[in-house]
């Protein structure tokens, strides 16, 4: 049966988080181009949370275990909130590298734990469109945050204040999650991350290349579209796009992966955005820009979509916290290298290597769902 109150609390909570963590990316990215940092540094800089996720994720398990999810998630957001206005105190790049580094660390629970009570609230009939009205919810948070940078700029401390102020708020809804009779200290211990991985290595596949593409669009796609010809408020409403097709395409996307195979679901949003990025280049200097990106998001953050559900559908209790946290780890590993591989890309190709090394990463991920696919059909 459905946990309606846990759903409503864990959406509202993770909603307010996205916001300022929507805004972090092209604020700080902008704010280092500003300064002259080249897309590279930029793009190493952008890496540190998710490296700092990519080393706490394996301890989320026991923390949970040890002080409570609820607690814990309380504890984060705080330290999240602190560490928003801390940037404008700690101005060098070094300071940013450090900070990034344990914003990593405390967002990882946030999500974690949010998407375990969501998947788990849910009843499975109903899991692919729940969770789709999740990142549809998150994604407007997200969506949110790169438009309010557009309106405040990246000078002064007012966008650093609104992203605290917001992200303290994110603590009220988390006080009304009910943890329920059987609490994560109740339930058996999982063996831990790294033995679920041969668990479910396609879907952490699929959560590897949504990272890459979550990553390097978030640090970089802004400075993509000005390096490409595109005023400041345009190349922060460009990633504002591109959430946005997230926002009102994840419903039937849910709809079609509580109906179908999850599968051929995620072989459809692999392929929609290998082609939607090809398109991008050709698009960037017009207004074909902006349905490009509204498909390009939904098809692009669709993939994680389903395969979030589809841990849901499988797995429970520890073991599904487990899983988010492996989920988070490969984030944290496809973001590392989304960032570097974006920087790179660019300095190397120039501004469209960004959209065309994104799209290799997709049509790989969509040849191996290819491949798993037909093994499964032969096997049946």
């Amino acid at each position: 049966m459905t946990n309606n109150r846990n759903l409503v609390a864990a959406c509202l909570s993770i909603a307010v988080f996205g916001f300022s963590f929507g805004m972090t990316y092209p604020l700080l990215s902008l704010i280092l181009e500003q300064r002259g940092v080249s897309p590279q540094m930029i793009g190493l800089n952008s890496a540190m949370m998710p490296i700092g996720i990519l080393m706490f994720s394996s301890a989320i398990p026991f923390v949970c275990r040890t002080l409570g999810a609820k607690r814990v998630a309380i504890i984060a957001a705080v330290l999240t909130a602190v560490l928003m206005i801390s940037f404008n105190i700690f101005t060098s790049l070094e300071s940013w590298f450090v900070l990034r580094l344990i914003m990593g660390a405390t967002t990882s629970l946030l999500f974690v734990l949010s998407e375990a009570w969501i998947v788990s609230s849910a009843d499975e009939s109903s899991r692919g469109k729940v969770v789709a009205i999740y990142a549809s919810v998150l994604s407007l948070s997200f969506a949110a945050g790169p438009a309010i940078v557009s309106q405040t700029g990246v000078d002064g401390w007012l966008p650093f204040v609104i992203g605290s102020v917001v992200l303290m708020l994110g603590v009220v809804p988390l006080l009304f999650i009910d943890e329920g009779e059987a609490s994560e200290h109740d339930q058996p211990a999982s063996d831990g991350i790294f033995a679920f991985v041969p668990k479910a290595p396609l879907l952490l596949a699929c959560v590897f290349a949504f990272a890459i593409f979550d990553a390097a669009t978030l640090s970089l796609l802004p400075i993509y579209a000005m390096h490409s010809g595109r005023s400041f408020e345009v190349a922060a409403m460009a990633l504002t796009a591109l959430i946005a097709g997230n926002i009102v395409l994840q419903l039937p996307i849910g709809y079609l992966s509580d109906k179908y195979s999850k599968r051929l679901v995620m072989l459809g949003c692999a392929v929609i955005t290998t082609i939607t990025l090809l398109m991008l280049p050709f698009t960037i200097n017009s207004w074909g820009m902006w349905p490009v990106l509204i498909i390009c998001g939904a098809a692009g953050y669709g993939i994680y979509t389903v395969a979030l559900a589809d841990l849901g559908d499988r797995f429970e209790g520890q073991e599904l916290i487990a899983g988010s946290s492996a989920f988070a780890t490969m984030w944290g590993l496809g973001a590392l290298c989304g960032s570097l591989i974006g920087g790179w890309a660019m300095a190397g190709f120039g501004a469209d290597g960004l959209p065309i090394s994104m799209a290799v990463v997709y049509a790989l991920l969509g040849l191996g769902l290819c491949w798993r696919i037909r093994v499964a059909a032969k096997s049946t």
